[in-house]
């Protein structure tokens, strides 16, 4: 095989429903009526227009080198179809995101430093609402390590031209991606952790947003910059706001963008517990150097809509990242996550693993590409894409994907499958004397805890575990009515 040679392999799970056509007619189906597909271009973001843009900026007092980049963003939001990649145009399905009235909230930005007490075992915790980074605080040994955790908007009162390094020609941002360019464009305040060289973190840093507001949208940046051979665990814990059971839905796109200096290491485990009445977009993405890892670890739970889209460039030699997706849906929650692995330095390593459980009348659709261009020699890579369906309504969709141009690799594989929980392991674990509900559950709380064993704090990882529990109990309950009332 020549050095040229392009192999694509991809395969959706056996059991994954086609998608209808944009704009069709959902499909005649017993149980309680779906809503029609909605087509990207049903997506109305009412206050996404240049206007808006400029009027965020005035507001901010910002450099004519900012809205310049605000406006590219705009730009580029306008030019780009929601979906570049034709493996997946069939899978967008935003019919459950109701946003034309949601409107952008005002954020003050005023900080209270160090007004909160550290939760226990963390090195520092900033939190965030719809009114800003309301507190920052740092322990004595982070801030001698050097450590930086601040309001976007303090970083550019302080240092105007690291502000510009971090932000102009949007970070690390995928280009090709209409939602995070629309959140470069729009963005009104965010929080910049910064670790210098050299600099190795024990304990983690707690980043704690509480969001949920009805009728608001909140678009914010988290930008995270390790220098060479720093070490760093973060938390990001999303929880619902003053959501009150209103009609209106509230509307969050966040991004964390990320660079790793080489020899650093950067482990990042994100829970999002949002209310149902949310809709959520997340970009997260990551531009290795040589030598360095990153190490995902994401539980989405909440939300109406998740739209999650992770890219990761190991542009560096010997550069690893390390990625685990679980997905725990319910009542007709809609999981969309999307991830995006490019490989280019020497003798890189990814290892990316998506894993569902779907419920009720929830649908996901995991999608994967992972792309080992021509420099990339000694590439290990592995995607693997899995769904566990709890309910004959739920639905799932696995997409892995490959795109090889370099043929001398160590390994490239991917997996996927789609379907109900194993029979035969429901009657083993009833030979050791579970019943047939307590065997399902452990089942999959076992299937998921690969993610909850890598948080780092440990009030986080217990909270997950609860609330992975809590899921199993409502969906538990809500099938004892459906089966009284039948």
């Amino acid at each position: 095989m020549s050095a040229a040679t392009r192999t694509r392999g991809s395969g959706a799970a056996k059991r994954a429903p086609a998608a209808p056509a944009l704009g069709a007619a959902a499909p005649a189906a017993a149980g309680p009526a779906r809503a029609a597909p909605q087509a990207p271009t049903d997506l109305t973001l009412t206050f996404v227009d240049e206007a808006t843009v400029r009027a965020v900026s005035s507001a901010n007092g910002e450099a004519d080198w900012l809205l310049t980049d605000r406006l590219e963003g705009l730009r580029r939001f306008e030019a780009l179809p929601i979906e570049t990649n034709q493996l997946y145009t069939s899978y967008v399905d935003l019919r459950n995101a109701h946003l034309r009235e949601v409107r952008p909230v005002e954020r003050t930005g005023r900080t209270r430093a160090g007004c909160d007490e550290l939760p226990e075992g963390a090195a520092a915790i900033a939190q965030i609402d719809e009114e800003g980074v309301c507190s920052v605080s740092i322990s004595e040994e982070a801030a001698a390590a050097g450590l930086i955790l601040e309001p976007l908007s303090r970083t550019g009162e302080r240092d105007p031209k690291l502000f510009r390094t971090l932000l102009e020609g949007g970070c690390a941002l995928p280009e090709n991606d209409k939602l995070a360019q629309m959140t470069r464009a729009l963005w009104s305040d965010g929080v910049l952790l910064a670790v210098p060289d050299g600099a190795r973190l024990e304990k983690p840093v707690v980043l704690r947003w509480t969001v949920g507001r009805p009728g608001t949208a909140l678009l914010a940046r988290t930008i995270v910059s390790l220098g060479s051979d720093a070490e760093v665990s973060v938390v990001e814990e999303q929880s619902a706001g003053s959501f009150d059971g209103s009609a209106a839905q509230a509307f969050y796109a966040g991004t964390t963008e990320v660079e790793v200096g080489a020899g650093s290491t950067l482990s990042f485990a994100g829970l999002q517990d949002l209310s149902l009445g949310q809709v959520a977009f997340q970009h997260r993405s990551a531009v290795l150097d040589r030598g360095s890892t990153v190490r995902w670890a994401l539980a989405q739970l909440g939300c109406r809509v998740v739209r999650s889209r992770i890219d990761n460039r190991l542009e560096g030699d010997g550069s690893t990242v390390e990625q685990a997706e679980i997905v725990f849906g319910s009542t007709d929650q809609l999981f969309d996550l999307s991830s995006y692995t490019r490989h280019f330095g020497r003798d890189t390593t990814g290892n990316l693993l998506s894993k569902g459980v779907l419920a009720d009348r929830s649908r996901a659709y995991m999608k994967g590409l992972a792309t080992i261009d021509l420099p990339a020699h000694g590439t290990d890579s592995y995607l693997g894409e899995f769904g566990m369906l709890l309910s004959r309504q739920a639905r799932s969709v696995a997409i892995p994907s490959l795109e090889i141009d370099q043929p001398d690799c160590r390994r490239v594989a991917h997996a996927s499958s789609v379907g109900p929980i194993d029979e035969s392991q429901i009657f083993y674990l009833m030979s050791r004397g579970l019943d047939p509900e307590q065997a399902r559950k452990f089942i999959v709380l076992g299937y998921l805890e690969p993610v909850v064993a890598r948080v780092p704090l440990e009030s986080a990882r217990d909270r997950l575990r609860e609330l992975l529990e809590a899921k199993w109990n409502a969906r538990t309950v809500d099938r004892s009515k459906d089966a009284a009332v039948a």
